[in-house]
This record gives structure tokens, C-alpha cells and sequence, in this order.
């Protein structure tokens, strides 16, 4: 296979994660898609930051073919040297041998140390269909017993691989959370352009449950004045309760200057009445105001006692404040 020949001017100065991204072979192309190999000398990653809810990731792929307007993982394409962040969505690297570095790399989790699977890539993204490394990983995980791993994805596709995650659930704690951002079909095309329709991701809820596996919601990012409609919420809340969701979790929009880059032109051409108050929202922060993230919680919160979600899954939601089930404020270490 041919050398995916990325900056190369800059490849003799290129080094660590950079340089190993330069080196990757071309795989295959798909529509404004270019795959390549990431030859990784780690799969299992530990997080920097004490007040994360997790003690370990695995991104399976480096960037994101969903093309969601809103994703805050954009900067990770930065360490390699790709500073267009439309490069994220357009040119996915697959990480080699994974499941062999993750058999190898295990030993270093601790009782009671979290693994999550999907923080700042969609491990089940249509990459997955081709090479197959999330589920690689997933049969591995397999093999073991006594881990705590939580995977997060916006897609349906986490389907294919029920009796692996079953097999899972059997000796370890699982949790698979679906991200759903609006239930509003064209709404959702507009945000999350290549993802799969919120209704295929609430179905996927409702499989997993009936097939013994811990699955939520995680309502993220919301956006406001687009997303934070009280009846909107609440129909998603109601949704994922009439689906046996064990947990629904909101959390408001973080938007880096990588993010802006993409987010605030998008913001232009759909809702141009808007672009004023985000600049004003996000001029001087990356998060919304303290107010505004307390107010949706409280809402939230009043929603799964109404629905009967928070009452009668208290374990889910302890959990929530120290388990990998939702994305929270610290988003820049998870990759």
C-alpha cells in the first residue's frame, strides 16, 4: 500500500504522535473520506486530570466521520499537524494491532479504575464497518473478567456487536450510552450530518436493555436557543424512559476556537439570527454560564423524577457522578 503522504513538507520535523500519523499507509477512501493506518504504540490511555469520571480511554480511530458541527474534538487533529478542522471528519486514522496492545496493557488497571471507550472519537462510526476495532477490543475485553467500561457512541451499529457486549456484561460492569441530541430528524441532520437518526439510537437504547445490557441517554451538547426547548427535552427524556433507559444525562455546549471555527459559519448559514448571541455567549469562555448549566440540570433532574428514570435507578445515577456516562467539562483531556 501506498504512503498517505500527509504534510510532506513537514515530515522531517514531524515527531511522536505527528510523526507516526505521517508514516500511516492509505487504506481505502470513501465519499471526502480518507483512511489510514496509525501504528500506536498504545491503546490505553490514563487520564491526566484528577476530576474526571474515569481513570482510562480507548479511541479506537483518531477523528470522526459523523461531521457533528458541534464536536469538541476537533483540536485532537492539532497534535498531528492537521490544523483544518475540517481534516477531523475527513481523515480518520486507524489505530493497528489493538486488540494486542489492550491484552498487554491491562495489567496496569487497578481494581475499581474506569475504562471508556468512545471519548472523543465514535468508536462505532462507519469506519468501524470496514476495520472492525472497536470490536477487536471488544473481544478482548471478552476474555476478561472484573473491568468497569463504559462505551459511548451516537450509533446503531453497536448492535452488531450484542453478544460480545453480553459476553462482557457476564463478568464485568458495562455500560453502553447513546448520545441523542435532539429527537428531530432534520434537526439532527443539520447538527450531526453523517450520524445515524435519533430514533435508530433510542431503538438501540431499548435492544440492549431487553438484552440485559445497562444503556442510557447522554442529551450532549445541548445547544441553546436550538435544542433546549423545555417540551423538546422533555419529549427526550420521555422517549428514552418509554425505551427502558436506565439513565438520561444532559450537559450544555463547550466550544473551543477549533470548535468555533466550524461551529459559528454553520450557525451562519442555518440559524443566522443566533450567531450574535453565541459570540457573546462564548466570548470571553469555552462553557456556558454557570446559571444556565444549573438551570438544565435542575430541569433535567425534575424530568427523570417525572418520568420515573432518577427514582427508580438511583445506582445509575450515583454512578453518573464518578462513571463514565456522560461527557462533562474536562472533554479537552479524553483523548
Amino acid at each position: 500500500m501506498a504512503t498517505l503522504p500527509l504534510l510532506p513538507e513537514r515530515n522531517l520535523k514531524l515527531v511522536g504522535i505527528a510523526r507516526l500519523a505521517a508514516e500511516g499507509e492509505s487504506l481505502r477512501q470513501g465519499h471526502k473520506v480518507e483512511y489510514s493506518t496509525l501504528p500506536v504504540r498504545s491503546l490505553l490511555n490514563r487520564c491526566s486530570v484528577d476530576r474526571m469520571p474515569f481513570t482510562w480511554t480507548i479511541n479506537p480511530y483518531r477523528g470522526c466521520e459523523f461531521a457533528c458541527k458541534y464536536c469538541y474534538a476537533r483540536y485532537t487533529h492539532e497534535f498531528i499537524e492537521m490544523r483544518d478542522g475540517l481534516e477531523f471528519e475527513q481523515k480518520i486514522l486507524v489505530k493497528q494491532h489493538a486488540a494486542e496492545l489492550l491484552r498487554q496493557e491491562l495489567r496496569r488497571v487497578k481494581p475499581g479504575e474506569e475504562i471508556a471507550i468512545g471519548t472523543a472519537t465514535d468508536p462505532y462510526q462507519p469506519a468501524e464497518r470496514f476495520f472492525e476495532v472497536t470490536r477487536a477490543i471488544l473481544e478482548e475485553f471478552a476474555k476478561h473478567r472484573g473491568y468497569e467500561i463504559g462505551i459511548v457512541t451516537k450509533s446503531n451499529l453497536v448492535l452488531r456487536d450484542l453478544e460480545v457486549l453480553q459476553q462482557i456484561s457476564r463478568s464485568n460492569k458495562l455500560f453502553v450510552n447513546l448520545t441523542i441530541t435532539t429527537l428531530k430528524v432534520d434537526l439532527a441532520r443539520l447538527l450531526e450530518p453523517r450520524a445515524p437518526r435519533p430514533d435508530l439510537r433510542l431503538e438501540a437504547v431499548r435492544t440492549l436493555n431487553q438484552a440485559g445490557i445497562d444503556a442510557g441517554v447522554i442529551c450532549a451538547p445541548v445547544l441553546p436557543d436550538i435544542t433546549d426547548s423545555p417540551r423538546d427535552l422533555e419529549a427526550l427524556v420521555q422517549a428514552t424512559a418509554t425505551v427502558g433507559g436506565k439513565y438520561i444525562f444532559a450537559n450544555s455546549l463547550f466550544l473551543k476556537p477549533c470548535s468555533a471555527a466550524i461551529f459559528l459559519p454553520f450557525l451562519e448559514r442555518e440559524f443566522p439570527h443566533l450567531v450574535e448571541r453565541y459570540r457573546q455567549r462564548f466570548q470571553q469562555r469555552a462553557f456556558l454560564s454557570p446559571s444556565y448549566r444549573n438551570r438544565l440540570s435542575q430541569f433535567i433532574g425534575r424530568l427523570r423524577r417525572k418520568y420515573g428514570i432518577g427514582s427508580d435507578h438511583d445506582r445509575y445515577r450515583e454512578r453518573s457522578r464518578r462513571g463514565p456516562l456522560r461527557e462533562i467539562e474536562g472533554q479537552l483531556s479524553l483523548f
